[in-house]
């Protein structure tokens, strides 16, 4: 649904609760989309070792020589 900026003054709670509910809102003003409303979607807690056992690294990860080739390979 696309409205124009004075509908959405006069009508933000409906256009809110039509966003909330999956709607697509548009503000548009003199006929040109300006914003898209969305629900909040709060940021959710970071939980640490996720990965553990999924990422496997060589021995050698940190030595000089791949060091180095890394260092080769970005002009450093």
């Amino acid at each position: 649904m696309q409205t124009n900026m004075h509908e959405a003054k006069s009508k933000l709670s409906q256009l809110v609760e039509a966003a909330v509910l999956g709607e697509e809102v548009i503000i548009a003003k003199s006929g040109k989309p300006l914003v898209r409303l969305v629900p909040f979607q709060p940021h959710t807690k970071r939980e640490f070792g996720l990965l553990k056992g999924k990422i496997k690294m060589s021995s050698d990860f940190d030595s000089k020589e791949v060091n180095d080739e890394i260092s080769e390979m970005f002009g450093m």
